[in-house]
């Protein structure tokens, strides 16, 4: 593999979209959201068995509805600004909403398990200019960034809940359990760019194993992108990656009190974490993995079910339809900036090829 020249930028930009992300398949999978979740309120408001819930709805507060798509508003614009902070500082503010917002309505539509908004960041910055190589690290690391307050989470408030220094149910085998995961996970990736880094580039080996070894390269770099990013204090990333947990954390919390309250906070918030985890079946929003893990995690930590259910289901709702609404728009706007503007993420090339060079000399393709 060679470092990128202007020809292959200006071949980059004239790449074709993934078949994925066209427009029309994307309007589609909108629909069948939308439809999807009006055959849900038809279900709860007619199906036999489901009283309680449908009364918890005619109960609910309606401030705290309204609370739970502001706070879901500003979880997805915490998310364009570590996005932003992480890929380069230089790109506009309208770009980085525009792709940032577009990713994020991508990955609500796609069955992708997180990896379509993924595909549509790698292109779109491709068009704009950035090399690839840059790319490769910084979505690395941007995924790392936003993960790292999930596992701070589950290893800080695990042994606290087992300790006893907080109030509510805790059910000890599923505790210790997933807060020994994130613990392992969090010393996995601590100990990967290590690793990986011992790495040596072995000419004789052929070309599917130069490429492994050069992805291998590439994830250890993205993982210690993290780390400068980190350590060097650039707070929008910092506070965009904690924002965007903490509002969508939020956004719950205000379910649960649109239908009583009740659950303590740090079960609550701990609940959230592990059901959050069947997000990553691969099934449009996480629709059905999400909602159950969700419900079945809080209720393991105390909730009845019914409020569990009422809570989860308003939060999906804005979950799913926030980012759904706002990221099409932003997906149209974005094609016509591609279209109108002449590459719109270049001002970070010089920013960028530096470290993918050293990266790419190490294993050349």
């Amino acid at each position: 593999m060679a470092a990128s020249t202007p020809n292959d930028q200006s071949s980059a930009g004239a790449a074709q979209m993934p078949e994925e992300l066209d427009p029309r398949h994307l309007g589609r999978r909108l629909v069948a959201l939308a439809l999807l979740v009006g055959l849900v309120a038809v279900a709860v408001g007619s199906l036999p068995g489901l009283g309680t819930l449908r009364s918890r709805f005619a109960r609910a507060d309606v401030v705290f509805l309204v609370l739970i798509g502001l706070l879901k508003l500003g979880s997805c614009l915490s998310n364009v600004v570590a996005f932003r902070d992480v890929f380069c500082k230089r790109m506009s503010w309208r770009f980085s909403y525009q792709l940032g917002m577009a990713e994020q309505a991508t990955n609500v539509l796609l069955p992708t398990g997180g990896a379509g908004g993924l595909a549509l960041g790698v292109w779109a910055l491709r068009q704009g200019g950035m090399p690839t190589e840059h790319i490769a690290r910084r979505s690395v690391a941007f995924f790392v960034l936003t993960s790292i307050p999930n596992f701070a989470c589950a290893a800080v408030l695990g042994p606290l809940l087992l300790t006893g220094v907080f109030s509510g149910y805790v059910p000890i085998v599923a505790t210790v359990i997933f807060s020994a995961l994130a613990w392992a996970t969090a010393a996995l990736i601590a100990a990967l760019p290590l690793v990986l880094g011992r790495l040596k580039p072995d000419h004789s080996s052929g070309p599917l194993r130069r490429r492994l070894r050069s992805a291998a390269v590439l994830l250890g770099d993205g993982i210690h992108d993290t780390g400068v990013l980190l350590g060097s204090g650039q707070w929008q990333a910092i506070v965009g990656a904690i924002g965007y947990l903490g509002f969508d954390i939020g956004a719950l919390i205000a379910g649960f009190a649109a239908f009583g309250g009740g659950l303590a906070l740090a079960p609550l918030v701990f609940g959230y974490v592990i059901g959050q985890l069947g997000g990553l079946i691969p099934i449009p929003g996480g629709i059905g993995g999400i909602d159950g893990g969700l419900i079945g995690a809080l209720v393991l930590y105390g909730s009845p079910l019914s409020q569990a259910a009422a809570a989860v289901l308003a939060y999906r709702a804005f979950q799913l339809g926030v980012p759904a609404a706002l990221g099409a728009i932003a997906f149209i706007r974005l094609r016509a900036t591609l279209n109108s503007s002449t590459d719109p993420a270049a001002a970070c090339v010089p920013l960028a090829q530096a470290p993918s060079v050293v990266a790419l000399q190490r294993f050349p393709a």
